[in-house]
């Protein structure tokens, strides 16, 4: 068997009751860390609370070399996780699909994502998200401020009235990041919105940092507002919302702070 468990938001802890006994149980856990992580706990931290040891996978050895995952869950139980929930935004469907071909059983326990937690903390309706979108560092799609596709995506978004939840950048290793990055790089929610204001300068924006941890931060402004704040440790959000229901526009001044005059 092979399980898919997401360990949730933000630390050891965020992980669902389920989950945390698929872990327990399992012969193997196996991990990666290239596309988010847990910034509320270390590796360390999930191993010491849940009793287990974890193999971290790189990109390749999910994506090109996954025998050792699947060998084995051909030979016992084997538990793959991620932050947030394995099965969104970053897919892991294509392990799960060689899983399949191989004649071993998979099953998903799902975790908290970023997209629910974006709609609960800000009072934004979850059904009036359109398409989201990630906002590269300039240094890795190779250009200067905002890629077409971003904004093809924004504007499409607003032209049906729905918001754009925008994740932003995460760099953990690979040939594209400059000399002197540390082992890891958040975009955060302030340089997102240097980005944005350059097409979009007066586009109501909205920071969400730290979502599933105990002191999360919402604030609502003008993108070209938002550049000059600091919104902490990361990780951060952004969302573009699009048009605004009257209960929406409600909660984002009174949870977010947002200007009356930028949601009327």
């Amino acid at each position: 068997m092979l399980t898919f468990v997401g360990l949730g938001l933000y630390d050891e802890r965020s992980i669902t009751v389920e989950g945390r006994d698929v872990l327990r149980a399992a012969d193997r856990v196996f991990a990666e860390r290239y596309t988010s992580r847990l910034v509320g706990a270390s590796l360390g931290d999930v191993e010491a609370y849940h009793g287990i040891d974890v193999e971290v996978r790189d990109r390749a050895g999910v994506e090109r070399d996954p025998a050792p995952i699947l060998d084995a869950a051909e030979s016992g139980d084997a538990a793959f996780v991620t932050a947030g929930d394995t099965m969104i935004s970053t897919t892991h469907v294509d392990l799960r699909l060689r899983a399949h071909d191989r004649g071993i059983d998979t099953r998903v326990v799902h975790g908290t994502t970023a997209q629910t937690a974006a709609s609960g903390l800000t009072g934004l309706q979850n059904y009036r998200f359109g398409k989201a979108t990630t906002l590269p560092f300039e240094y890795a799609h190779g250009g200067d401020g905002v890629p077409e596709s971003v904004r093809e995506t924004i504007d499409a978004n607003a032209d049906r009235g729905l918001h754009t939840l925008v994740y932003l950048d995460i760099k953990v290793d690979g040939p594209d990041r400059p000399d002197d990055a540390t082992e890891e790089t958040y975009m955060t929610a302030s340089t997102a919105a240097e980005y944005l204001s350059d097409p979009y300068p007066d586009r109501l924006g909205v920071v969400v940092a730290r979502a599933g941890s105990p002191e999360p931060v919402v604030e609502a402004d003008a993108l070209s507002t938002l550049t000059d704040r600091t919104f902490g440790d990361p990780l951060h959000l952004l969302v573009i919302p699009g048009e605004l229901h009257p209960m929406e526009a409600e909660a984002l001044v009174a949870l977010a702070g947002a200007p009356e005059r930028l949601v009327d």
